[in-house]
């Protein structure tokens, strides 16, 4: 069977970016999804040109497959388990089936690590209606003025917590486990933005009114929004299978064109190193399609 041109394994931002751009370049493409972009978590996307009012994250995806669909470019619902390169071409394995391609586009993308303890459902109505948020960077307009905790400690801790206080001044560190874990540096710098602290552990979180609250080694407090800040999976396990370099907290290693150092395995959005945010996600994913249609090219022309 003739290999495909291009597997793109995820269907977020990236993943689709990159299939629709593969599509228009009449190449032969698969994409597979797993069904778990974190961009379908998202309320309301305000800081996403071109929707002035904001765009809930399930809704641009929507859109996005709509748009790649009209281009030929179809989802398959499959969770891609190995990534091999055997030969010149690259053996994607899923659901016990193999497929051929002679590129790979790796959109998978990272998954956030939630309060300890926190029931699924709770944490799905908080982000829902913003009293629990993971991107202070989409969304720190919205906490303006708002009395918010961020769950974290350490080096992290206060740096998101640095961040935030740009917003407002009304903010509380707030350690996971028990007591902070924080450097001298870190405690000046805390100091220096009035930025309060207070030990854990976290727990028996609730949606009270409109605020969220839980318990703490002081008692019980409630907020107006909470930003956890306690790191994230990074999915690179299909890149580092296949041998290419991982760099700081497991994200992929790229060039300027998004590959990786294996010869034609390219990777792009939240599981390179980079500005966790889905314009900059797309971005990549036009490079390195860009880049993937012209490789292809050089190998044999590209002709209709």
């Amino acid at each position: 069977m003739k290999p495909d041109d291009c597997i793109i394994v995820g269907a977020g931002p990236a993943g689709l970016t990159a299939a629709i751009y593969l599509a228009r370049y009449h190449l032969d493409i698969r994409l597979f999804d797993c069904g778990t972009s974190r961009a379908s978590w998202i309320p309301k996307s305000r800081n996403h040109a071109g929707f002035p009012d904001g765009i809930n994250g399930e809704e641009l995806l929507d859109r996005m497959r709509e748009q790649a669909a009209k281009y030929g470019a179809m989802r398959e619902p499959k969770r891609v388990t190995k990534l091999a390169k055997p030969d010149d071409c690259f053996t994607v394995t899923c659901d016990g089936e193999e497929y051929r391609s002679r590129t790979v586009l790796l959109a998978t993308g990272v998954v956030n690590n939630r309060p300890k303890g926190i029931d699924e459902q709770l944490h799905d109505e908080a982000m829902s209606r913003g009293l629990i948020r993971y991107c202070p960077v989409c969304d720190g307009y919205e906490v303006t003025d708002k009395k918010v905790a961020v769950i974290g400690t350490g080096d992290h801790g206060t740096a998101e917590a640095q961040f935030i206080r740009t917003f407002t001044d009304d903010i509380t560190l707030v350690s996971p486990e028990g007591d902070h874990d924080l450097s001298d540096a870190c405690s000046k710098a805390l100091d220096g933005a009035g930025i309060k602290r207070v030990a854990g552990p976290c727990g028996e979180y609730a949606i009270e009114g409109d605020r969220f609250g839980f318990e703490t080694a002081e008692g019980r407090m409630m907020f107006d929004s909470v930003y956890p800040a306690l790191g994230s999976l990074v999915r690179s396990g299909l890149a580092k299978g296949c041998g290419a370099d991982l760099g700081d907290g497991d994200c992929i290693v790229v060039d300027d064109h998004y590959e990786t150092s294996v010869a034609g395995l390219f990777a792009a959005g939240d599981v390179v190193v980079g500005l966790d945010q889905i314009s900059a996600a797309m971005g990549q994913a036009g490079i390195a399609s860009t880049t993937i249609r012209n490789r292809l090219a050089e190998k044999a022309p590209l002709m209709r």
